[in-house]
């Protein structure tokens, strides 16, 4: 028999390659009770909430082309303390933490400055430009194609104001004119 190892090194071979060359198959996913599988998520670490702040378990919601989701609110901070400086709101900061999502295939725009906090007494309060510069938070950035970001919204409100939402305003889809309505979240 010429060159029995080699026989044996590529059968040995072949195998490998047909059993996919892992030890184990991946898991199944677990059955719905509709009986389709779910589909496949990433493995993310979960995250605790930062002092002082509280999870916020909203919906998602959607406007033009980006989907929000709201995950941690602060209210009636007094001040801050950013990079190189501390700075005293004249009212109360209040942080709202997003996610910002571009679910789609081209790229669309987030504009911080569109974003506002809904108070009970009706008011509609832009961000706080000064805060946001200080923390380091974005005013706008292009979100790619299935682009998330995580990011805040500070706001400097009346200190005796009530928080009751946000309305959050995405890009309107591509090849449409003009500007959105916005969806607005609770935030009780």
């Amino acid at each position: 028999m010429r060159n029995p190892p080699t026989a044996f090194a590529g059968a040995a071979l072949t195998v490998l390659l047909l059993s996919g060359c892992s030890a184990a198959d991946p898991p199944t996913p677990a059955v719905t009770a509709r009986g389709a599988s779910p589909a496949p998520a990433y493995d993310l670490p979960t995250r605790h909430v930062r002092p002082g702040e509280r999870a916020v378990h909203a919906a998602p919601v959607t406007d033009g082309d980006t989907r929000f989701q709201v995950i941690g609110l602060q209210t009636g901070l007094d001040g801050f303390v950013g990079s190189h400086g501390e700075w005293q709101a004249k009212g109360q900061y209040v942080v709202v933490r997003i996610v910002a999502e571009n679910p789609g295939r081209t790229n669309s725009r987030f504009d911080a400055k569109r974003q506002r906090l809904l108070t009970a007494d009706g008011t509609a309060h832009a961000i706080n430009a000064f805060a946001q510069a200080i923390k380091r938070q974005p005013d706008t950035l292009p979100l790619g194609a299935e682009v998330r970001i995580e990011m805040d919204l500070w706001f400097d409100i009346p200190k005796d104001a009530r928080v009751t939402g946000i309305r959050l305003f995405g890009d309107p889809p591509l090849g449409v004119g003009g500007t959105t309505k916005g969806a607005e979240v609770p935030l009780r």
